[in-house]
């Protein structure tokens, strides 16, 4: 019974982490691409675009990192303390980007200074998230089920490789999600910027899947030896396949199908990810199961996720079916 519900939880954290990483990224993602829109009219569809929904987007962050705590307390004490720094860039980056959109419609005179923090705020998030995912693949050093590294582990070629493609990421993202919301001139520039955003998360998912198997032995029979490598190779496969169908579908100008191939890259991502990892949570040093809250903790806790996912999964819904048109500068038609 506590292997199955181990098992249900990560499960659970993974389905959190996928929530946020997809909805607060294309969010993230329109902050790190605010830069090359025009001031004025551009900017202003673009921020119109994320306003009703921006903020509850990221309640899936509390879902996953309080769950992390609640149900995997082990993985919590030790991946928190070897990403520290990032973590609380993280945090900053999000708290400026939130205040910044609150502050930038306030006074015209300051909204200069609001949209830099907004678009700075979001490149620090981003790129801490990146970053944070490179550290715990490239592994933590545990002695004794405590962090037993120092203050820059976190910081690599490979965390910096990673970081740069979940930038590129939610730029491709917020990028399609632009062009499914926008018209006239923003959509226009949306499509430009996502063909650009396309082709770099594209290499940087090819840079980052050819080193990552480098790193643990683990990694490496996971993807090349027999049988496992006739299952693996699905996930490039149908990579492959979306990406052409996204570049298709931007080159005849198509508006939701974009994004939802965006979605599916970062699907098919994290299903490398686990199909990598699985089931270590710190990779090759702590297991689900040994990281793992006792069976009654567990149980408590999942009536909890029962009663509140469905509200979170219904209201969310809710607000993206009541915003489901267009933008314009003064908001959705």
């Amino acid at each position: 019974m506590n292997v199955d519900l181990t098992v249900i939880w990560a499960f659970i954290i993974a389905f959190g982490v996928f929530g946020y990483v997809v909805m607060d990224g294309f969010d993230l993602g329109i902050g790190i691409l605010f830069p090359g829109f025009k001031v004025g009219s551009e900017r202003d569809q673009a921020m119109n675009s994320i306003a009703p929904v921006w903020d509850g987007n990221e309640t899936w962050l509390v879902l996953g990192g309080g769950g992390l705590l609640a149900a995997f307390p082990l993985a919590y004490a030790i991946i928190l303390p070897a990403t520290y720094p990032l973590v609380i860039a993280m945090l900053l980056g999000l708290v400026f980007r939130g205040v910044a959109f609150e502050f930038r419609w306030r006074n015209p005179q300051h909204r200069a200074f609001w949209d830099m923090a907004f678009s700075g705020g979001s490149l620090v998030a981003a790129l801490s998230q990146g970053m944070m995912l490179g550290a715990i693949l490239q592994g933590i050093e545990v002695v004794d089920r405590a962090y037993a590294g120092s203050w820059w582990d976190w910081l690599t070629p490979y965390t910096l490789l990673t970081g740069l493609g979940v930038v590129a990421g939610y730029a491709l993202l917020g990028s399609t999600w632009l062009v499914w919301k926008t018209e006239g001139e923003a959509q226009a520039r949306a499509y430009r910027l996502a063909f650009r955003a396309a082709f770099a998360t594209l290499a940087l998912m090819a840079a980052v899947s050819l080193y990552t198997p480098f790193l643990e032995t683990q990694y490496w029979e996971r993807w090349f030896t027999m049988p496992n490598v006739l299952f693996a190779a699905q996930v490039p496969l149908l990579t492959a396949i979306i990406a052409f169908l996204l570049l298709r579908g931007l080159v005849k100008k198509q508006e939701v199908a974009p994004f939802l191939y965006a979605l599916a890259l970062f699907l098919l991502g994290m299903a490398g990810l686990g199909l990598s990892i699985f089931p270590y949570v710190v990779p090759d040093a702590v297991t689900i199961w040994d990281a793992a809250a006792p069976e009654r903790s567990q149980i408590f806790m999942l009536v909890g996720v029962a009663i509140t996912m469905p509200l979170i999964i219904g209201y969310t819904g809710w607000a993206y079916w009541v915003f489901r048109g267009k933008v314009g500068d003064e908001g959705y038609h």
